[in-house]
């Protein structure tokens, strides 16, 4: 049975339940937010890994400087802007030395996937995790949660992360709504947006770039690639965004789309 993104969202938090007593409510999202992040990024490349490290593998000896060997080992992805090249996974950590073995395994991301976790500290709430005695039954939780893109789509993995910054949002007296729009106006604006160029989407060998300056979680972004693609299957679609909260920058469904 399909879990709505409701229901993921809810899966995804009761990570909290672990947390309290050990952290306050308002550091959950930092918690919660970049481990399913971290998860969905493992699914995502888990048809491609094998392929990645036989590149990575091949290309070791080369001694070329890190941007060069990112370009070479994403041809490997599949079409995927970003790549983990560690042996390792969340099911595979183990529990002695699980700190220093999931540091590593953060760091065998590409550079800009890498950052995403800079951005939140992680690696300090990793050690503050590990003091706590937390670490391990974490990543035993989110290790069983299926975020693979058959089981979520973009669309839907956009709708769970929203729904867990509405709840960091709340943890932390925030505005949840600075960070994302909700999905109904989301697909009216695109509508009125689109609405005048229906006819020329349409037509063979169409090409657009849609852009947001303020991206929030990137639901613009996918909503609008998702109604041309509905219009033309055909076309072709590049998304780009920035955003000024990191926390919403970080949206899953903008790195996989």
């Amino acid at each position: 049975m399909t879990q709505t993104p409701n229901n993921l969202a809810a899966d995804s938090w009761a990570i909290a339940d672990l947390l309290r007593g050990d952290f306050k409510q308002s550091q959950y999202g930092r918690i919660i937010l970049p481990f399913c992040l971290l998860r969905r990024l493992e699914c995502v490349l888990e048809a491609t890994k094998e392929a990645v490290l036989a590149k990575q593998q091949e290309i070791q000896t080369m001694n070329l400087p890190e941007e060069a060997q990112e370009k070479l080992i994403l041809r490997a992805t599949g079409g995927l802007s970003f790549f983990n090249t560690s042996k390792m996974n969340l099911s595979k950590l183990g529990e002695a030395g699980i700190k220093a073995n999931l540091e590593s395994y953060i760091q065998s991301f590409s550079k800009d996937a890498r950052q995403i976790f800079e951005y939140f500290n992680f690696v300090e709430f990793i050690g503050q995790l590990n003091d706590a005695n937390l670490l391990y039954k974490v990543v035993q939780k989110v290790r069983t949660i299926d975020l693979s893109i058959k089981a979520v789509s973009n669309h839907d993995m956009g709708l769970v992360f929203e729904e867990l910054i509405r709840r960091f949002a709340e943890g932390s007296n925030e505005t949840a709504g600075e960070h994302f729009t909700p999905r109904d106006i989301v697909r009216l604006t695109t509508s009125l947006v689109f609405m005048e160029d229906d006819d020329a989407l349409t037509k063979p060998g169409i090409i657009r770039t849609i852009y947001d300056p303020t991206a929030g979680t990137g639901g613009f972004l996918s909503s609008g690639m998702e109604y041309v693609h509905e219009l033309n299957p055909k076309a072709v679609m590049r998304a780009y965004g920035q955003e000024l909260n990191p926390e919403s920058d970080l949206a899953p469904e903008k790195r996989t789309s």
